[in-house]
């Protein structure tokens, strides 16, 4: 993790090098996160790879993240690393179900499956994209799993028929009632006498 110090010099670096894009820089928890709009994703990502003082060229990871109260209700966040400075960057931006994302595919050929994954996963659309496909799921599944409004239990449920000597898909049949735990430990933290622990009493 890097220094507070350290940090603070590359919020320093990204105000003087990235003079004219549009974002807003955030410490915390010994991380820097840059939120920026859709329209200046791909010129922040550029400059962040190509500036001499910056060369964040090796992109980790694109994830996203569902917040359903809000308009805009995915984040998608981009994990950057720059070998030459030794430090990591996470770039973040807002959008919804129906507006895309521009493809980071120019800047960073690696974003493809990671485009594809935040994709399958929660429905973000990416626009640019060579090949914008379901990547984890299976053939012909709806919805979209990470997403918070999806079942946890899904919609289908699969199992091989020996009748028909093949794999069949049908709605779920939940065999038992669907438990909730408190996954509080049976050694503390209960109210109650668990069956046994009146023995120790004595």
């Amino acid at each position: 993790m890097a220094t507070t110090e350290t940090l603070q010099d590359l919020v320093s670096t990204l105000a003087d090098e990235l003079d004219g894009i549009d974002y807003e820089a955030h410490l915390a928890y010994g991380e820097l996160t840059v939120t920026t709009g859709l329209g200046s994703l791909i010129p922040l990502l550029t400059a962040l790879r190509d500036n001499v003082q910056l060369k964040f060229v090796s992109i980790i990871d694109i994830s996203g993240v569902d917040y359903p109260e809000r308009e805009r209700r995915f984040d998608v966040v981009y994990h950057l690393l720059s070998p030459t400075l030794n430090q990591r960057i996470r770039v973040k931006v807002e959008t919804d179900e129906d507006t895309p994302v521009p493809s980071a595919t120019g800047v960073f050929p690696g974003a493809n499956w990671y485009e594809r994954e935040v994709y399958d996963m929660y429905g973000v659309l990416f626009s640019g994209h060579p090949d914008l496909r379901r990547l984890l799921t299976d053939y012909g599944f709806e919805g979209h799993p990470l997403r918070k409004d999806f079942p946890v239990t899904g919609f289908v449920e699969v199992r091989y028929d020996d009748e028909q000597k093949r794999v069949v898909y049908e709605p779920v049949k939940l065999r038992q009632e669907f438990r909730d735990f408190d996954f509080l430990s049976p050694w503390e933290g209960t109210d109650y006498v668990l069956p046994g622990d009146e023995k120790a009493k004595q």
